[in-house]
């Protein structure tokens, strides 16, 4: 009894286009079917039958394979290849019963095939089998869309800091690699920054370390704000962050280092009412002589430390030869 309720009540949720331009069998057909629970519409001809496929919610299509205007068999193959009405399962009705006619109709789209006269039973169990395939790839594709949204999550997680989310340190130094190995290959110039929260400990012992990671989180927007789209930033751990200049020479990273150290500077962070200032390093190849992208961070690292030890709240860029 429940298993006939649960179909009766899917029977109820299905809406059937009815296509034939005998209004008497119009007229029987449609009444079986809203006998059996369907809610059936209707066409007369080809034409309509697309327009009304493409305009309404239609679940299943019965298609008389003889029309006035185009041939069953052109509207299934014209609805199966349009993405709003291909997944709308057909059966064909046909008073032809060759083999070649049946395998021509199943070609042009066609799911099942039914001859004229059809016995209604069969005709009703028909439409009921197509439906439930329908509704198993329904569910199958939303399961894939699903998994297809988690494995993106997951993708995410995996290059992107849980803090501030900019990228992480292992997607940063194979994004650094890559770029390393265009500017080794056609000679153009790279720049990478390191940038160092000065004192970022007396932040945290002084307001506690959830105001320290709120000053993480807006010093990433401010960063962020005076780089390019094509620029990337990522957190390097602590309170480091490491940002890629790609096609950037020494001159112009100096003045975006210069532009995050007066962003910052003037920033009033929240919940803190101390001043907030970074230390920059800069590294640019090939002005500075490095053969491996691990000696070019390298360069930014040393940088950034003689920016600390000459007093912070500074800039300083790597030397030219480091190798």
């Amino acid at each position: 009894m429940k298993g006939c309720a649960r179909r009766k009540k899917f029977m109820a949720d299905v809406t059937i286009l009815l296509v034939e331009d005998d209004k008497v069998q119009a007229k029987v057909t449609r009444g079986f079917l809203e006998s059996a629970g369907y809610k059936v519409v209707t066409a007369e001809n080809g034409s309509s039958a697309i327009k009304t496929a493409k305009t309404q919610n239609i679940d299943l299509i019965v298609l008389d394979w003889v029309l006035p205007d185009i041939s069953g068999n052109e509207v299934s193959r014209w609805l199966k290849v349009n993405q709003d009405t291909k997944a709308i399962p057909i059966v064909m009705l046909t008073a032809k019963s060759t083999t070649m006619e049946k395998v021509e109709g199943l070609r042009a789209g066609a799911d099942d095939y039914l001859p004229k006269p059809y016995n209604e039973i069969e005709l009703i169990t028909r439409i009921y089998a197509c439906l439930r395939t329908k509704a198993l790839q329904d569910e199958l594709r939303q399961k894939n869309r699903e998994l297809e949204e988690a494995l993106a999550k997951v993708e995410v997680l995996a290059i992107t800091d849980p803090l501030t989310g900019l990228f992480n340190r292992r997607h940063f130094e194979a994004l650094v690699e890559a770029e390393f190995n265009m500017t080794v290959r056609y000679n153009t110039p790279t720049s990478c920054l390191m940038i160092d929260v000065d004192h970022f400990k007396n932040i945290n012992d002084t307001y506690g370390h959830h105001a320290g990671d709120l000053v993480l989180r807006e010093l990433s927007e401010i960063v962020k704000n005076c780089l390019r789209k094509v620029d990337a930033l990522a957190r390097w751990g602590g309170e480091e962050f490491m940002v890629l200049l790609p096609r950037t020479a020494k001159g112009p990273a100096l003045r975006v280092a210069s532009r995050i150290l007066t962003a910052v500077s003037a920033h009033k962070f929240a919940d803190i009412d101390a001043k907030v200032t970074v230390s920059i390093g800069v590294a640019s190849v090939p002005e500075t002589l490095l053969n491996t992208f691990e000696r070019f961070i390298d360069a930014a690292d040393l940088a950034l430390y003689e920016a600390k030890s000459a007093g912070r709240n500074r800039v300083a860029a790597a030397g030219t030869d480091l190798t």
